[in-house]
């Protein structure tokens, strides 16, 4: 339905309630994003933080994947290139909240309720700032791309923000 924010998925049929808050969602990315967890393991973290009653459910897999498409704001994406990522949602709170917060026009960390969906529209519309150019210049990096001379020097004063 366009315009509704999902607050449950229906996994084999039956309807699950979910915890839909960025704050929640945010934990499962960082699992998802940890080098020493398997992907059975990163699924598992989702699976128990995402559905508020995960031990009732008894079709994981099916659970995963309406979580993934949850998680990925009702998009399904399949076959994606795996690229080296330009943002980590823990390294770059710092970068991530303000512009966030910008385009929220308020502190989001303060809400009492915030639903990832949202949350995610608001990242979306991330304009110009210190987070889009060191996204920006990381993306080129990682492509082995030229940077330009501005670029350079915000790279020369910032390495270890950018790397």
């Amino acid at each position: 339905m366009i315009g509704v924010l999902p607050r449950t998925l229906s996994v084999d049929g039956k309807e699950h309630p979910i915890r839909s808050d960025f704050r929640d969602c945010l934990r499962i990315m960082e699992a998802y994003g940890d080098e020493e967890l398997t992907m059975q393991e990163k699924h598992m973290v989702m699976f128990q933080i995402l559905y508020k009653d995960y031990e009732s459910i008894r079709n994981v897999n099916e659970a995963v994947e309406q979580g993934i498409w949850f998680l990925n704001c009702g998009d399904n994406i399949k076959g994606a290139k795996e690229e080296k990522p330009v943002y980590d949602w823990q390294q770059d709170e710092h970068m991530l909240f303000a512009a966030i917060n910008k385009v929220a026009g308020c502190e989001t960390r303060t809400l009492k309720y915030l639903h990832w969906w949202s949350f995610v529209s608001y990242f979306y519309e991330i304009g110009d700032g210190l987070f889009s150019t060191v996204v920006g210049i990381r993306s080129k990096l990682n492509k082995h791309k030229n940077l330009e001379k501005s670029e350079q020097e915000f790279y020369r004063k910032n390495k270890e923000m950018v790397d």
